[in-house]
């Protein structure tokens, strides 16, 4: 038995939230069939950060239904997700340097 019984209705929500993300993915996978590298390219970083966010969502989902603990999972997506907005940030960065 748990020492904390989260409520069934949180699972639900994190369900959603997953079910979210994988019809987030459809879009991105379009766009990876594209022709134009640069559009290709941003497609990648969101593919980052789509699947990080599975990885996040998927862990905590796990934690909540399963009596040990999943959050492991979730640190990779962490890592992703931080990884693909470092490189958005940067490549804004340079973009805005190069029109001023």
């Amino acid at each position: 038995m748990r020492a904390v019984d989260i409520p069934g209705w949180f699972a639900w929500i994190f369900l959603g939230l997953v079910a979210l993300q994988v019809l987030g993915l459809v879009p991105i996978i379009h766009r990876l069939r594209g022709l134009d590298s640069a559009v290709r390219f941003e497609a990648r970083l969101d593919l980052l950060d789509a699947v990080g966010g599975l990885l996040l969502f998927g862990g905590g989902l796990l934690s909540l239904l399963v009596a040990e603990s999943w959050l492991w999972i979730a640190v990779p997506g962490w890592m992703l997700m931080t990884a693909g907005y470092a490189i958005k940030g940067v490549h804004w960065l340079r973009a805005r340097r190069t029109a001023a």
